[in-house]
């Protein structure tokens, strides 16, 4: 069993990082081979719509034909069996890194067929997970605020065979907020969420882990 855990926040040590390193956690627990990837570490664009992956009798064998830095890690995760992606919501949808990087992990192992099959150019059909962070409340994303990530979701599920969100919300954003503007924010009610919220959403990034490879 090999997992791989994507950050698409350009922020280390931070909630979106730390809830990737929980879902890792439990992937470990349970005897998965992991590996943490930081995107921002990287550099990669977007697909540019070169068609190569859709030529007939190409050899792309669902990778994307781009050579670039994020082309090791597409490889990997063409081999792997469970794959979970960490965003911090940038305007209710994923950072571009996280968007780029499933536009081109997805795009190549599909055919514009009748059959949308995908059997062929997928050997292994992965357990996926979404994990977004932010400071939006659970209430916001109830009403419509998840949109964005709830497709996402659905067309990794469709694709790669199934995709769990798995939201931590109203988070803690700043060391000090006084040094920012940031006044619509209530800093005591920030870091209450942080204190006593933030470990169950911890708690059940590490039990993601340990359900996508078990």
């Amino acid at each position: 069993m090999k997992a791989i855990f994507l950050n698409g926040s350009p922020r280390k040590n931070w909630n979106t990082h730390k809830m990737l390193l929980e879902a890792e956690r439990g992937a470990k627990e349970v005897g998965a081979e992991t590996e943490l990837i930081h995107l921002f570490d990287l550099s990669f664009t977007d697909c540019k719509s070169c068609f190569a992956c859709k030529l007939r009798g190409n050899k792309t064998n669902g990778i994307c034909a781009i050579r670039d830095e994020l082309r090791p890690v597409l490889e990997k995760i063409h081999e792997a069996n469970a794959v979970v992606i960490g965003t911090p919501i940038y305007y209710g949808d994923l950072t571009g890194e996280a968007a780029s990087v499933i536009h081109r992990m997805l795009f190549p192992t599909m055919h514009y067929e009748d059959d949308n099959t995908h059997d062929e150019l997928l050997p292994i059909k992965k357990k996926c997970g979404l994990i977004v962070t932010g400071n939006a409340t659970t209430m916001h994303i109830k009403m419509g605020g998840g949109a964005a990530f709830k497709n996402t979701a659905k067309m990794i599920s469709m694709i790669f065979g199934s995709c769990e969100t798995l939201y931590a919300c109203d988070t803690y954003q700043f060391t000090d907020y006084r040094r920012y503007y940031a006044g619509m924010f209530n800093e005591a009610h920030k870091a209450e969420v942080r204190d006593k919220q933030f470990p169950f959403d911890l708690q059940n990034a590490y039990e993601l882990g340990k359900r996508l490879c078990q």
